[in-house]
């Protein structure tokens, strides 16, 4: 690392954190070192100078901020081989997963899923137009509940905040970036429609084609009409399993999804949803999860196999589980079609094109204040505010955004010349 350059960027990151204490409203690395449990995610943060520099620009943006105890949580998620093997795109986009673009305050959100765009768009990771998106829900006792990948979740502890450029929400566990189609069914027990799309040839256009909305039977389905899965052609299969992908330019989380609406298939035909009885419906199959979040758009788990011989069928919400419209040979309860297609490794982030290239990783979380803190509280310490008179700048805040402007411009400079 260049020393010159660093050492710049840290002067004047540690100057803008004094003028906007001049000012009286904290700035984001103010914020952060107030908020000891935060520390473990100040460190990250200000490893990723050019990320950190475009967070100086912003006026509006929302940081959702794993607490200290959830830095404790890594190794034991997905996403710990790629800290512990210091994979630093990989822990770049699960930075770029934690920021959303404009103000999401808690009392946003509501007892409906709503999903935000955040600043993850780096395509090695996600294929959805206009970035990754986050579930965001408040369940009872105004409890609020992040969903992402895997269908992990985190939950708001320390909401509103406020900084100069936005909110900070703190949260306790971190929030894992939608894996690939094949990546995720096993994680709900889906692996007959993962083996499927194998069998099928239609796994790599689930794994990556843009903007995606799947509807997968649950395995149950697939045993309930196994014996003549097993024994149609590939295209027969395919012309099947065509009929629950979605490819549209918008993508069928719940909320886009009122009752009436029609959705254009891969196979030509149509899909309709239905609302009753508390319950969503695609045609005659009732949605048993909905909005498990994929690298390339969503997918929703249903009870039974829709037909492409019957796009009309329609639901009825007073039987449990509809009848098959397929006619079919079922299976023993113990035995699974179509699993032996899988791959024989299914892991998370294994599609990823990083490469351990940085010196930062799980190991140096923990060790103690980062640099840049250092820079900016001995600059703290040795500036003397002896004037009480503020001069028309100081009043108009004109020092404070062109400080911010340096930072920025600074960041950004040292990182594309390879030195942050």
């Amino acid at each position: 690392m260049h020393p010159n350059c660093f050492t710049t960027y840290l002067t004047v990151l540690a100057a803008a954190s004094v003028a906007f204490a001049q000012q009286g409203t904290k700035d984001l690395t103010q914020l952060l070192q107030s908020n000891k449990n935060l520390s473990e995610f100040t460190t990250l943060l200000t490893s990723y100078g050019d990320i950190y520099a475009n967070l100086s620009f912003q006026s509006q943006v929302t940081i959702l901020a794993p607490n200290n105890d959830a830095f404790n949580k890594i190794p034991y998620s997905s996403l710990g081989p790629a800290f512990e093997a210091n994979q630093s795109q990989i822990v770049r986009s699960v930075l770029q997963y934690h920021i959303l673009p404009g103000l999401h305050p808690s009392g946003s959100y509501n007892g409906s899923f709503s999903f935000d765009r955040t600043w993850l768009q780096n395509t090695s990771y996600t294929n959805v137009t206009g970035g990754q998106v986050v579930g965001g829900v408040q369940q009872s006792g105004a409890v609020n509940i992040f969903t992402t990948g895997l269908g992990s979740r985190s939950t708001l502890v320390s909401p509103d905040l406020q900084f100069t450029g936005g909110i900070v929400h703190v949260i306790d566990t971190f929030l894992i970036p939608p894996q690939t189609f094949i990546q995720t069914v096993p994680q709900f027990n889906l692996t007959a429609a993962g083996g499927a799309m194998e069998n099928a040839s239609l796994a790599d256009y689930a794994n990556t084609h843009p903007d995606l909305t799947l509807f997968v039977p649950q395995n149950a389905a697939f045993q309930a009409l196994g014996g003549s899965l097993q024994s149609m052609s590939s295209q027969q299969l395919r012309r099947i399993l065509d009929y629950h992908i979605v490819n549209s330019s918008t993508i069928g989380y719940s909320p886009n999804l009122p009752n009436g609406t029609i959705l254009h298939t891969r196979s030509g035909e149509n899909l309709t949803i239905t609302f009753a009885s508390n319950s969503l419906f695609v045609n005659q199959a009732r949605v048993l999860q909905q909005d498990l979040l994929l690298a390339n758009g969503v997918m929703h788990v249903i009870d039974n196999f829709l037909d492409p011989d019957a796009p009309s069928a329609t639901a009825n919400p007073q039987v449990p589980t509809a009848p098959p419209l397929i006619q079919g040979t079922s299976l023993s309860e113990n035995v699974v079609p179509f699993t032996s297609y899988l791959p024989t490794s299914v892991t998370s982030f294994d599609t990823a094109s990083a490469t351990p290239t940085s010196s930062f990783g799980i190991s140096d979380i923990g060790k103690g204040t980062s640099a840049f803190a250092t820079a900016a509280a001995s600059a703290s310490a040795t500036t003397t505010h002896s004037s009480k008179k503020k001069s028309a700048a100081e009043r108009t805040g004109l020092p404070n955004r062109a400080v911010t402007m340096m930072v920025g411009l600074l960041g950004a400079l040292c990182w594309t010349i390879g030195i942050l």
